[in-house]
């Protein structure tokens, strides 16, 4: 049985399910042809109209087919985009963890023996290569653009993790614990969950090897932001108290800690927990009493500027909307969100804004701010904002019925297949 036989089966009209779930007509259409795949917060509402568990709901799933695919066919292998699985990617992250482990645990001269003695650039080359990344990965509009570069980048220094005849494999593993994680970020705002989550996965296992306690933190933390975009915030909040142990064993001159209270209050304001969710937050905040050198602009780059905004994401996770919504409206007016700036960052609080509105019934306050953060999520082609809209839709209830709100979420059904 598919999604659709379980549909009718129930005697729901595809018409009836989108007005359950508030989507549009078409969203259904999409999933039960596999062109798209509900997203993370339609997943629970799907599997609940339809009476069905979470993993027999993925047994009701068709395989999904990229819109590019139908219209071009398969991409070669060798040129992979942005938001396709890529396998190669994948080889190369074992391949490198492989090779790190055994040269860190062999004596230098059975390490010798294995490779060919050529040296492929210094660790201190591939820093501040690294850091430049993370540099144009911020910049860049379409995070995806950035995929390509990255991939070069694991794969030379795969070359030069097996080529280290000088011990120095000890800053060449914190360069690829440092290049894993901006992996996973790109692959994160991509919707590639399941690659994500390998890549913060093996940047925690490669700083373990290098006693990185920092770099170890950033991966769990980064990690927990998947488990908590598919509403496991215990599951997350586990992660993060892990995170905050080794941070506490870091560098205390870097922001690591704050960072991590700053996501914990995400965790708990998911779990309902507004007195921890604000004990976090006030922990982050403390984050300006550091000097201006506590983030490196790479792996870790929290400097308080974002708690405005995400104060007000909490409060909307928590219901607190007059609080969210005061708090969200003075974080717009910041230099850094103003428009053509950070597209992800405004975008990201023009779905927040447009929830309140659909918290509160009111349709032009949802349209109003959600039709300009689907023109940011356009724009830069950002899963991320993507998938906050998404989040959106789930809030909709009887707004759908309103032909303004239901354009609006066809709007955004939309954005899945770009």
């Amino acid at each position: 049985m598919g999604l659709a036989e379980r549909r009718r089966t129930l005697g729901y009209s595809q018409e009836k399910l989108a007005q359950l779930l508030g989507v549009d007509r078409t969203t259904v259409g999409r999933w039960e042809s596999g062109r798209i795949e509900p997203q993370p917060p339609q997943r629970r509402g799907l599997a609940s109209a339809l009476e069905v568990t979470l993993i027999e709901l993925d047994a009701l799933l068709p395989q999904p087919r990229a819109a590019s695919q139908e219209a071009t066919g398969q991409q070669s292998s060798d040129h992979p985009g942005a938001g396709d699985p890529d396998e190669m990617i994948r080889r190369e992250f074992l391949r490198i963890l492989t090779v790190s482990g055994a040269l860190t645990a062999l004596p230098l001269d059975e390490a010798e023996a294995l490779t060919d003695g050529v040296r492929r650039g210094a660790p201190s080359d591939f820093a501040r290569m690294n850091s430049h990344l993370w540099q144009v990965y911020q910049l860049a509009r379409s995070k995806g653009s950035v995929y390509p570069i990255v991939r070069d980048q694991l794969a030379t220094l795969n070359e030069a993790l097996a080529t280290d005849t000088r011990g120095n494999s000890r800053p060449l593993l914190n360069a690829a614990a440092d290049l894993f994680q901006l992996a996973g970020e790109v692959a994160f705002d991509a919707n590639r969950y399941t690659d994500a989550a390998a890549s913060y996965a093996l940047a925690a296992s490669v700083s373990k090897d290098a006693g990185a306690f920092d770099l170890w933190a950033c991966a769990l933390v980064r990690h927990a932001y998947v488990d908590m975009s598919e509403q496991r915030y215990r599951q997350a909040a586990q992660l993060l108290s892990l995170a905050k142990r080794l941070a506490g064993r870091g560098d205390s001159t870097l922001a690591t800690r704050h960072w991590v209270a700053s996501v914990q209050a995400e965790a708990y304001a998911g779990l309902g927990d507004l007195a921890g969710c604000e004990q976090a937050l006030d922990q982050a905040e403390r984050v300006r009493d550091l000097t201006p050198d506590s983030t490196n602009g790479g792996w870790l780059r929290f400097d308080g500027t974002r708690l405005a905004e995400e104060r007000g994401a909490r409060y909307v996770q928590l219901g607190r909307l007059d609080l969210a919504e005061e708090t969200l409206t003075e974080a717009l007016q910041q230099t850094v969100l103003a428009s053509g700036q950070s597209y992800r960052r405004r975008g990201a609080v023009l779905a927040d804004l447009a929830a309140i509105g659909a918290k509160r019934r009111d349709p032009e306050q949802v349209v109003l701010y959600g039709r300009e953060a689907i023109q940011l999520a356009q724009a830069s082609a950002s899963g991320y904002v993507a998938r906050r809209l998404q989040a959106l839709c789930s809030e909709f209830g009887p707004l759908a019925g309103d032909h303004r709100v239901a354009e609006l979420g066809a709007e955004i059904a939309m954005l899945s297949t770009q």
